[in-house]
């Protein structure tokens, strides 16, 4: 089975050696994104709601550019650096998504890239 790397310029280049997602057969594996803004290359500034907001918006824009969207996403990790927040970020997460949700795994960490609080990563399943 062919894999095709997605890239887009709509979210945040890869800061280490990784593709922003690949797409294998009707998958998509998105990597970790962090509330970086894609034309700064910068951690958005803001409360912690801002930076999950900017953590959904890069890995939409990483989901529409293999052609899907976030509502194709059939497994999300979420990576917390203070579990304190986890109660905010499924009250932002429902301005992204509707039920059916998606399986979730919510994880507590030592530590982000570049001193984020919040990461999350995806796998999209897309129809035929």
């Amino acid at each position: 089975m062919a894999r095709e790397i997605i890239h887009t310029d709509s979210a945040p280049k890869a800061i280490g050696t990784y593709s922003q997602a690949v797409k294998s057969g009707n998958r998509v594996y998105l990597s970790g994104q962090i509330p970086l803004s894609p034309e700064s290359m910068t951690l958005v500034e803001g409360d912690f709601a801002v930076q999950v907001r900017q953590v959904f918006n890069n890995l939409q824009a990483v989901a529409v550019a293999a052609g899907g969207s976030l509502q194709d996403v059939v497994k999300l990790n979420v990576f917390l650096t203070d579990m304190s927040n986890f109660t905010l970020v499924n009250q932002v997460m429902a301005e992204y998504f509707q039920e059916p949700y998606p399986a979730r795994a919510a994880i507590g960490v030592a530590e982000l890239p570049r001193g984020a609080a919040v990461e999350m990563d995806a796998v999209l399943e897309l129809d035929d």
